[in-house]
Parts: C-alpha cells; sequence; structure tokens
C-alpha cells in the first residue's frame, strides 16, 4: 500500500512538470503573436499610407489614357466622314453625267448615295451633318429622277412587235402553215383536230420579246424606282409600253376585234375562216406572246411580286379581250347545224390552253381573265351541246322539198353522214362535252347520240318517201337511202359503237324495201303472161301437153300488146331511176330477172307460135328473152330521156 502511493505521487509529480513547460511555451507563443500582429499592423499603416501618396499619379496616367483614345476615335471617324464625302464626290460626278453614257456605273452611283443617305442621316452629330445630309437627299433624288426617262427610254428603244414570220418559226413543225396564211386559215377549222392532237406533245420554242443582255437594266432600273417609292410611275411606263407592242404584234397576225353584231353579219364561209384563224392565233398568242410577256414580267419586276403580276394583268387585259371576245361572240351567236364542228374546234382549243392560261395568268389582279377564260370555255361546250340537239330535231323536222325524182340517196341522207363521219372525227373531244354535263359511259352516251341521229333521218326519209305516186318509186327511194346509211356506217367507226346488230336489223330492212320494190312493179306484168297450166292430149306417141290448149289468138294478142306497153313503159320510167350503189343494182335488176324472165320464156313458148303464123307477128312479138334482159341492164342508171331514145 505505501508503495503504491509512493508511485501514484512519483507520477503525479512528472506530470506537473510538464503541464508547467506547457503553460510556459503557450506563453511564449502568444508573445509571438502579439509581436507579429504588431508588425503587421504597422506594415497596413505604411501601405495605407504610400496609396494615399499614388493616387494623384494614377488618376494623371487614366486621363492621359482615355485622352489617347479619344484622339484615335476622333481620328477614326473623321477618316469616315471623309470617306463619305470622297464616295460622294465620285457618285456626284457619275450622276452629273447622266445615265446615257454608262447606266451600270450610274446605277452603282445611286447605289452610292444611297449609303451616303443612310450613313448621314444615322450621325448628325459632327458639324455640318445636317448640310451634307440635304446636299445628298437632294442629289439622290434627282438621280433617280433621270431614271424615269431612262427606264423609259430602254424600255421604248428595245420593245418592238413580233412579226408574224418569227412567231411561226416559233411553232413546232406540225402546226406550221405549209400554204399561204389565206390558205391555212381556211382549211384551218377542218384540219384543226388533227393538229390539236398534234399539239397536246408539240415543243414550241420560247419567243425572246427583248435582247437578254438589256433585261438586267431594266431590271435594275425598275429596281431603284420602286425602292424609291416610284410604283405607280414604273407600273404606268411598262403597261403602256409593253401593252401598246403587244396589241400590234396581234394585230400584225391577223387578230381583230369583232362584235357579236359583225359575226352576225357574216357570211358563213367566211365566218368560218375567222373560226379557224382565231383557233390558230389564240394558241399563238397563249403559247407564245403571252408566255413571253409573262417572262419578260416576271425579269424585269421580280423585286416586286404585287407590281409584277398587277403589271402582267394591266400589260395583256386589251389583248386578251380582244381575243376571247370573238369567241364569245360565236357561242352566244345563232345556233345552226354547220357551226357545230367548229364549235368543238373552239373547245377544243380552249380545253387544251385553259391550263396553261391558269399558270401564266396568276394571281388576283388576273383573275377576271382566268374566269372570262373558263366562262367561253363552258358556254362554248354548252352552245355546242345545244347545237348538237338542234341538229336531231332538224334532221327529223327536216321539211325541205328538194325533189328526188330519181329516188336516189337524198341530198339530206348524206349530209347527215357525213356529218356522223365528221363527229367521230371528234370523239375525244365529244366525250370532253359529254363530261361537262353528264356522268357515265361515255362510249354508251355517243352510241346513243349516233343512234337517236339516224333514227331522226330515218324519220325524215318515210315523210319524205310519201311525196312520191308511184309506190314503187316510194320503196327503192327507201332502200337506195337506208342501204348508204347501212355501207357508210360499215365503213366508219360508227359501226363500233352501234354495233353489228344495228347493221344487220337496217341490212334487213333495205332488203323489205327490195322486196316490196318487186312486188309493187312487177307483180302486175308478170301475172299478165302467166297462163293456166297445161292440159294433155292423146297423141300416136302417147299423152302430149296441148300448148294452146284454153287459149285464143286474140287473148294471145291482147297478152302481148299489154306487156309490151307495160314492159315499154316501165324501161322508159325505170331507167331514169337510180340505184347508185354498183352492187345493189346488179342486185336488184337479177331479182327482177328471176322472176320476169322465167314468165316470159314460158310465154313466149306457148303462144309464140299462135302470133307466127298469123299478119304482121313482129308487131305482137317484139321482144326476145335476150332483149328483156337487156333491156333490163339499162334500168336504174338514171338516163334522161334523150338518152333512152339515142
Amino acid at each position: 500500500m505505501v508503495m503504491m502511493m509512493g508511485m501514484v505521487d512519483s507520477t503525479m509529480e512528472t506530470l506537473n512538470e510538464r503541464a508547467a513547460l506547457v503553460r510556459e511555451s503557450l506563453h511564449k507563443s502568444q508573445t509571438i503573436t502579439d509581436n507579429m500582429v504588431s508588425i503587421l499592423g504597422s506594415f497596413d499603416h505604411r501601405l495605407s499610407s504610400l496609396e494615399t501618396a499614388m493616387r494623384p499619379t494614377q488618376i494623371r496616367t487614366h486621363s492621359i489614357r482615355r485622352a489617347h483614345e479619344n484622339i484615335d476615335k476622333t481620328l477614326k471617324s473623321a477618316e469616315v466622314i471623309l470617306e463619305q464625302f470622297e464616295l460622294f464626290r465620285k457618285a456626284e460626278a457619275k450622276i452629273l453625267r447622266g445615265p446615257h453614257e454608262d447606266l451600270e456605273s450610274y446605277l452603282e452611283a445611286i447605289d452610292e448615295l444611297k449609303a451616303n443617305y443612310q450613313f448621314f442621316s444615322t450621325n448628325k452629330s459632327f458639324k455640318n451633318a445636317e448640310g451634307a445630309y440635304t446636299h445628298v437627299k437632294v442629289l439622290l433624288d434627282r438621280a433617280i429622277g433621270k431614271l424615269e426617262d431612262e427606264f423609259k427610254n430602254v424600255l421604248l428603244s428595245y420593245s418592238k412587235p413580233v412579226e408574224p414570220d418569227r412567231l411561226l418559226e416559233c411553232l413546232p413543225s406540225s402546226l406550221r402553215p405549209s400554204a399561204s396564211a389565206s390558205d391555212t386559215a381556211s382549211k384551218s377549222s377542218t384540219n384543226s383536230n388533227e393538229q390539236n392532237k398534234n399539239a397536246e406533245n408539240a415543243v414550241y420554242t420560247p419567243l425572246t420579246l427583248i435582247p437578254p443582255h438589256v433585261v438586267p437594266l431594266l431590271h435594275n432600273l425598275a429596281s431603284q424606282m420602286v425602292q424609291a417609292g416610284m410604283h405607280q410611275l414604273v407600273l404606268r411606263i411598262y403597261r403602256d409600253t409593253r401593252s401598246a407592242v403587244l396589241e400590234t404584234s396581234l394585230r400584225k397576225l391577223g387578230v381583230e376585234k369583232l362584235s357579236k353584231d359583225d359575226v352576225q353579219k357574216m357570211q358563213w364561209d367566211a365566218l368560218e375562216t375567222k373560226i379557224g384563224s382565231w383557233i390558230h392565233h389564240i394558241r399563238i398568242a397563249v403559247k407564245l406572246l403571252f408566255a413571253g410577256e409573262k417572262k419578260l414580267c416576271d425579269q424585269v419586276l421580280k423585286d416586286s411580286e404585287t407590281i409584277r403580276i398587277l403589271c402582267f394583268a394591266e400589260v395583256t387585259t386589251n389583248s386578251v379581250q380582244m381575243l376571247l371576245s370573238f369567241g364569245d361572240a360565236i357561242a352566244k351567236s345563232k345556233r345552226s347545224p354547220e357551226k357545230l364542228f367548229v364549235l368543238l374546234d373552239m373547245y377544243e382549243i380552249m380545253r387544251e390552253l385553259l391550263p396553261e392560261i391558269e399558270s401564266i395568268f396568276e394571281g388576283k389582279p388576273c383573275t377576271e381573265t382566268r374566269e372570262t377564260a373558263t366562262g367561253l370555255t363552258k358556254r362554248l361546250a354548252q352552245t355546242a351541246q345545244e347545237t348538237f340537239g338542234d341538229f336531231e330535231e332538224a334532221v327529223e323536222k327536216d321539211s325541205t322539198r328538194t325533189a328526188v325524182l330519181d329516188g336516189t340517196v337524198h341530198p339530206l341522207t348524206s349530209y347527215v353522214i357525213n356529218y356522223v363521219k365528221f363527229l367521230f372525227d371528234y370523239q375525244s373531244t365529244l366525250k370532253l362535252l359529254f363530261q361537262e354535263f353528264n356522268e357515265g359511259d361515255l362510249d354508251s352516251q355517243l352510241a346513243s347520240v349516233t343512234a337517236r341521229i339516224m333514227q331522226a333521218l330515218q324519220n325524215n326519209l318515210d315523210g319524205k318517201s310519201k311525196q312520191y305516186k308511184d309506190a314503187s318509186l316510194t320503196q327503192l327511194f327507201l332502200m337506195n337511202n337506208i342501204h348508204y346509211m347501212v355501207r357508210s356506217v360499215r365503213r366508219s367507226e360508227a359501226k363500233d359503237l352501234l354495233g353489228d346488230d344495228w347493221v344487220q336489223r337496217h341490212r334487213r330492212i333495205v332488203q323489205q324495201h327490195a322486196n316490196q320494190y318487186k312486188r309493187n312493179c312487177w307483180a302486175k306484168i308478170v301475172q299478165l303472161i302467166t297462163l293456166p297450166p297445161l292440159t294433155q292430149s292423146a297423141g300416136s306417141g302417147g299423152t302430149t301437153p296441148d300448148l294452146t290448149a284454153g287459149l285464143s289468138r286474140a287473148m294471145v294478142k291482147d297478152k302481148f300488146k299489154n306487156f309490151n306497153i307495160q314492159f315499154e313503159e316501165l324501161h322508159q320510167r325505170q331507167s331514169q331511176w337510180t340505184v347508185p350503189d354498183t352492187e345493189l343494182r346488179e342486185s336488184l335488176r337479177l331479182a327482177v330477172a328471176e322472176v320476169l324472165l322465167p314468165a316470159y320464156r314460158a310465154f313466149l313458148k306457148r303462144c309464140k307460135s299462135m302470133i307466127e303464123n298469123g299478119k304482121n307477128p313482129q308487131k305482137y312479138v317484139r321482144y326476145t328473152p335476150e332483149d328483156i334482159e337487156h333491156m333490163l341492164s339499162e334500168f336504174f342508171e338514171g338516163k334522161t330521156w334523150g338518152e333512152q331514145k339515142r
């Protein structure tokens, strides 16, 4: 225990010694810290005094630096101003010389003045800035003012009417006239359907209205004027110049402004020629002249879409009106069958050109032109359809008293058949026409219309046939005309639409009229020479027929006499009648011969002996069967009375 206590005391003493050493070390550290704080405080005081002493020097140095910066800035500003004055001086010299000597330099000078104007308008702080600004503005206004005359002069100098020969050279070869202009115009209507088919894939040579090297200058002039606010002036100068040139080009081509009254007063031949020319002219106008004007207007006025579209509309308005007014006058004129085909020609060319008209005459200012062209197309379609309907009605009600004394094909029949043939040349156009007003199968519609026209013709022919007092001639007339209809259909595209049933049915009708002709004409004369059946008589050689049994010489003479009179009358009359178709004529003669000759031979065989033994047998037996056959070969030749006597 004592020992433990001794160890504790020893440990405590050691700890006390160590604690004393720590306290001494801490005291020394605090002393050092206090000394350092004192030294640093003294140093901070000296730095603060130094900064205070240097502040004036710093202020003077900063002022000097700012002064240098201001001097540099002022020098640079002066340099820029001097450059602007130099640019102005050079531009002024070009402006004073005017645009005639060097238009491109003149336009460059205007651009430089505009830059000057912009500079001085935004830099008015320096001395005399207002004066410089005013001077530049005055010169710029003067320069732009001269552009009006230059724009007008350049446009006038290079705007020349296009000669017809040059326009024709731009057409595809398939549409170029091979004959004189007058011949071309007269043929245009009949050939236009074929031409329109060629035109669909034809390539046109674009028309150059103003030399290419001039167009950029006109564009620059117009652009400068538009930027200066001279929109209306540009519009007026361009419109007045180009519209006059365009109208002159059309007049040189032969375009006339004709009213509805002018159209109504024209003879048909003259009007047909005018229509053919119009079809030719409107194609050239749209494909070449209007397209060329559109391209030129787009190039010269491309910087302003509003002015460009409006300007083109005003340039072309009178020319479009001059062309379309004629078409409108035709569409509104009195309808007649012969106008149908030219109406179809006009409708077809308008249908062909409408997509290009829609493309060329774009935008709101051209709305009236587009609507007028579309309206004309619809009016032509409407008039053509009504004319078509009128034709069907006119055929059935035709009351012309044109006498066909020989029973041949009536002029109405050949007219209607030719009309129908022409219709089939216009199949594609007619189908477009039907689409305007109807829906359904177009081939069926065309077949139905054709069948109705044929039926109308047949009905009219039935009426005309009643004019004949001779029933045989009535049948011959109907046979000839219906046969002509059948033959024409078989040889044309109408057969495909009307069908074999129609052909076969009408061939039977032809045969029915031929049979009726034989009955009406030859039954009586054949009956005259028909004798009672032979009776048998007994003889040494057996039973033989008695040729003269039941016949008297007087009765036989009377039969010969009446036969001769009737046959001669028939020969005289029917050799003046006509069956124009060779095959039908020979067939009808053969049919008559097959009835008449066997009967005449039998009559001659039984009765000739009774006459030959009498007085003047040649007075009664005038003709052999060969004579009869020969005379039958003269039937239906359409001979005159004088030709028969010879």
